[in-house]
């Protein structure tokens, strides 16, 4: 057996275990089934579609900026760990969810290993960067195509979820959080939110912090008794009514 089929047959069983050790949740809004990955990530079967939200790259550098030291290494961290759902679920269409870059001029200052990392990542898919607060721009010297939303059929993609967009809306720019007790203590995990009517992601990017799914900003956007956390667990997702989360 040559190199190159040992390496194809590593690599098919590496993404065997992967899934095997895996727990994801489903969620189906606006007639369609989607799969909510332990990571956050959410992943759509029919459309062969993996959907990020709040990646914030370069977060650290810009932190820096203000003479506020973190390790430098938070872009690289959060595109290994989406290099790992690409071997895993090989989507033809990846959407970021707005808030990609933690900054307007975020873009320019990738090194140069993470930018390459980038552009391999969208070699061979179609790449939607959904512009967001922190980043509303194009980023500089990447490809991919820059919307304010993305539709497809009753599904609509967009940063910040609105008042009124309620059915078929995924969106991210809150950064959800869950608190939940148990006979250990409480542990506080990011989290998906939903009612079944729309869901809002999680942040993915390393450095990206978040805010408790009891706060105020989510009260309107989803419907009370229908309102469920799927908590991030190592493998496993956790669907948890939200009046069991506890306030932070």
């Amino acid at each position: 057996m040559g190199g190159s089929e040992r390496a194809s047959g590593r690599d098919a069983a590496l993404k065997g275990t992967a899934k095997a050790h895996r727990a994801p949740a489903h969620l189906r809004l606006a007639g369609a089934a989607f799969v909510m990955d332990p990571s956050g990530a959410l992943y759509w079967p029919d459309e062969d579609l993996l959907a990020v939200a709040d990646l914030h790259f370069e977060k650290g550098s810009s932190y820096a900026a203000r003479r506020v030291f973190l390790p430098p290494y938070d872009t690289a961290a959060t595109l290994m760990r989406l290099l790992e759902l690409v071997c895993l679920y090989e989507p033809k269409r990846i959407v970021a969810l707005g808030d990609s870059f933690h900054d307007a001029a975020a873009s320019t200052r990738l090194a140069a290993q993470d930018r390459a990392r980038i552009r391999a990542l969208q070699a061979g898919r179609d790449w939607i960067w959904i512009t967001g607060n922190h980043d509303p721009q194009a980023p500089s010297g990447l490809d991919g195509d820059v919307v304010a939303e993305l539709a497809i059929g009753a599904v609509r993609f967009r940063h910040e979820p609105q008042e009124d967009g309620a059915e078929g809306e995924i969106a991210g720019h809150l950064h959800p959080m869950a608190r939940v007790g148990g006979l250990g203590g409480t542990v506080r995990r990011r989290c998906f939110v939903s009612d079944g009517s729309r869901c809002i992601l999680p942040a993915f990017g390393a450095y990206a912090g978040g805010l408790n799914l009891r706060d105020e900003a989510f009260g309107f956007l989803f419907r009370e008794a229908d309102r469920f956390a799927h908590i991030l667990g190592r493998s496993q997702v956790y669907r948890i009514p939200h009046h069991f989360c506890l306030p932070d």
